[in-house]
């Protein structure tokens, strides 16, 4: 696990490590040099951890110069994973990779792509439930939502926390009849692999219709010159709100206009879901889990708007 000793992809997993008696490496803080260095020295057969650590292990300048053949899977949680870095990561270190969606609430286990998945769902998914988990849509009542339609993702295990410490209405609002309610919007496809949508306090409002940022933001990172990208909503006085892409170009000298990017999602965005307005930064900001910090971007974006 190369995640801090609070997270739970470490706790759920300090047992079975202590258990097998395996050789734990404690690092002060998490950087990326150390971290190749600890993999390629002890031929370690899998790399775990969060999104933005695999993408900073992939700026290494010498990366491609290490033999990563003993590198079996890469397991990697807590963020998003786009497309483009799980394409990259899977051709540096020649091993399939699997997306693994989870939560402290629900004891760190949940739904995962499979090591062997088609690239639709590796690429573009979360996945299936694992075994012991039952997941489904749900309306804002509570009521099962059909296959396609966009909804809060529930989840259900003997692994789901009892309750919140010392906080009884917070857990009767995330707790109900034992599902968990994780705050996240998604799809489940008649294949039964679900999609992600973004989180529902995310989700934001332009002119009557719905705008879901991970969605809108999975489809623009495919543009060649977007590194990173966030969508997040900017009060408008006749729309109510306009999405806005705050992008880090993949080369500063040279980034996106506003209509490359309408351009580039047109063919699968719906028009009320394009961007309206974009904002060119070198970095997007984060939390301390190293999750994009999206109420800081709409702040500034609600108090100096870009073009």
């Amino acid at each position: 696990s190369s995640v801090a000793m609070a997270h739970v992809g470490f706790m759920t997993k300090l047992p079975w490590i202590l258990a097998s008696g395996r050789t734990t490496h404690l690092l002060e803080r998490w950087r990326a040099r150390p971290i190749l260095d600890l993999i390629t020295r002890y031929q370690m057969p899998a790399i775990t951890g969060v999104a933005p650590q695999i993408a900073l292990l992939l700026t290494l300048p010498d990366i491609a110069e290490h033999d990563f053949d003993h590198v079996k899977a890469i397991v990697v949680g807590g963020a998003a994973s786009p497309p483009p870095l799980v394409e990259e990561a899977r051709r540096v270190f020649g091993a399939p990779y699997s997306i693994r969606y989870s939560s402290t609430e629900s004891g760190g286990i949940g739904i995962g792509t499979a090591l062997d998945a088609d690239d639709d769902e590796a690429l573009h998914s979360i996945g299936r439930p694992r075994p012991g988990v039952e997941a489904e849509i749900r309306d804002e009542n509570g009521n099962p939502l059909p296959d396609g339609d966009v909804g809060e993702l529930w989840l259900t295990s003997p692994a789901v926390m009892s309750g919140y410490w010392n906080d009884p209405a917070g857990t009767a609002e995330t707790l109900v009849d034992g599902w968990l309610r994780t705050g996240d919007l998604a799809t489940r496809e008649d294949n039964g692999i679900f999609r992600l949508r973004g989180r529902v306090k995310e989700m934001f409002i332009r002119g009557g219709y719905n705008v879901y940022p991970m969605e809108v933001e999975g489809v623009l990172l495919d543009h060649p010159a977007v590194a990173e990208i966030a969508l997040v909503p900017r009060p408008d006085p006749v729309m109510g709100e306009i999405g806005v892409a705050v992008i880090v170009p993949t080369d500063p000298s040279a980034p996106p206009t506003l209509d490359d990017l309408r351009a580039h999602g047109r063919a699968t965005l719906a028009h009320h879901k394009l961007p309206e307005a974009i904002r060119v930064v070198a970095e997007l900001p984060r939390n301390a889990s190293d999750k994009i910090d999206r109420r800081a971007l709409a702040r500034v974006e609600a108090e100096h708007p870009s073009t």
